[in-house]
């Protein structure tokens, strides 16, 4: 009997299970419920027309404006300089760069002088007795002639017989070959110009130095140039005085400068003008290479956007009806980061940051602040 009623409930179970798992089959599921689309914020910005400065940007390296070689006219040994003749050091305008020994030449100038004296007192006898109205000037340039001081101008002559007489003595020859070595002996010194620096020195004290030899360079640190080549499309707009912001690659550093000249002559290969920017200032240095931007003119009626916000270059999305509509503009002048527009009213509100995907026609919301 225990078994039967094993059995049967047995049966029962099974036949629940089954009939239950048909009645769970036919229950129908609902359909899962879709999201609903999101809906892109954007930030905007109203376009307000006015006139916007174009800048032509353009870069180059320093150079000092005042900035010399020095190269040597005679030989000799170096001998003497007012301060160390090394690359960096500075000197005072009139002070000695560079002294060269000059001592052979000295020679030879004081036996030329005595040449002369000797020559012109030779003469006053003549003078005294033939040219007796000569006389008393040409003794006096005797009595005073000193073989240590600059030569000085021989007596006016008075007449065209004193003229030829003197001429045919020989005299003026000498008092110029006598000139010529002073000046020569000059030139045995070579004082700085200006303060400055020298950046280039190729000599040593002891050293002799040659005739023609290069024996350095001396800059103004305080004054430099920077030379920049300018598309000729820009020729007419830029003008002497215009202020230019410069600089460093990096960015770190700026100064300000002027145009201080403009080269008329267009380079035929490159189409380009030489514009000279005067700028002076802290951590400036020779050869520095920097970026310049050039006001060129204003542009009426213009707004400045970032060329990220353009497309193709002259279309821009403007916010309308909470759409994004594709709007072409006009484009006026291109930077490296920005682009001068027209063409666009007013009030109009245009993206202040671009959105990826965005297509004419998209559905997106203002961002409320």
């Amino acid at each position: 009997m225990r078994q039967i009623i094993i059995s049967v409930l047995g049966i029962l179970i099974i036949a629940a299970g089954y009939f239950g798992m048909k009645t769970m089959a036919a229950t129908e599921r609902p359909e899962p419920e879709k999201p609903a689309k999101a809906i892109p914020t954007v930030f905007t910005k109203v376009v307000k027309n006015g006139s916007t400065p174009v800048t032509v940007t353009a870069s180059g390296n320093l150079a000092a404006r005042d900035r010399i070689e020095i190269f040597s006219e005679v030989q000799g040994i170096f001998e003497h300089s007012d301060n160390q003749f090394k690359p960096g050091v500075r000197y005072q305008s009139g002070s000695v760069l560079l002294r060269l020994n000059s001592d052979e030449h000295r020679a030879n100038l004081r036996a030329q002088k005595s040449n002369l004296y000797n020559q012109i007192v030779a003469l006053l006898p003549d003078l005294k007795f033939d040219y007796p109205e000569a006389f008393a000037k040409w003794q006096n340039y005797v009595n005073t002639f000193e073989i240590e001081q600059i030569l000085k101008t021989l007596p006016q002559t008075t007449s065209d017989k004193e003229k030829l007489f003197i001429a045919g003595k020989n005299i003026n020859s000498t008092w110029y070959n006598v000139k010529n070595m002073e000046e020569r002996l000059s030139k045995y010194s070579i004082y700085a110009p200006f303060n400055g620096v020298l950046t280039q020195a190729n000599v040593d004290k002891g050293a002799l130095v040659r005739q023609g030899q290069k024996i350095g360079e001396f800059i103004n640190p305080n004054i430099y140039e920077l030379e920049v080549a300018i598309n000729s499309s820009y020729a007419d707009l830029l003008k002497v005085g215009n202020s230019v912001s410069l600089k460093n690659v990096e960015g770190t550093k700026t100064w300000r400068g002027k145009v201080n000249r403009l080269n008329s002559l267009i380079d035929p290969n490159t189409q380009t003008i030489q514009a000279f920017i005067r700028v002076s200032g802290k951590g400036l240095r020779e050869g520095m290479y920097l970026e310049a931007d050039l006001t060129a003119k204003n542009e009426a009626n213009t707004f400045e956007v970032s060329r990220k916000l353009l497309t193709e270059n002259n279309k821009l999305y403007v916010f309308e009806g909470n759409q994004l509509k594709l709007t072409e503009i006009e484009p006026v002048h291109f930077t490296e980061k920005t682009a001068v527009l027209r063409g666009l009213p007013d009030g109009t509100e245009i993206l202040q940051k671009m959105l990826p995907g965005a297509y004419d026609g998209m559905q997106v919301k203002k961002f409320e602040k």
